[in-house]
C-alpha cells in the first residue's frame, strides 16, 4: 500500500532527512521517499493511515498543501 502527500516547506537534504526519520517510526512504514523538488512524499507500507500520517507531517513542519 502506498499513500502520496504533497507537503509545503521541503527545501534541502535535511528536511529530507527529517521527514524520512519522523515517518519510519510509525507502526507498519517499510519505507519513505521524499522529493525535495515539489515536496512531493511517497509512504510504503501495510494498514497506512493517511490521517495520522498527515497529522504526523504537520507535526514535522511539514503540512500538506
Amino acid at each position: 500500500m502506498q499513500e502520496h502527500f504533497s507537503v509545503k516547506n521541503v527545501k534541502c537534504g535535511g528536511c529530507v532527512k527529517a521527514i524520512q526519520q519522523g515517518l519510519q517510526g510509525l507502526a507498519g512504514i517499510t519505507a519513505v521517499s521524499v522529493v525535495i523538488d515539489g515536496g512531493q512524499v511517497t509512504v510504503e507500507g501495510a494498514n497506512l493511515d493517511r490521517a495520522q500520517l498527515s497529522a504526523k507531517l504537520s507535526e514535522l513542519g511539514y503540512p500538506e498543501v
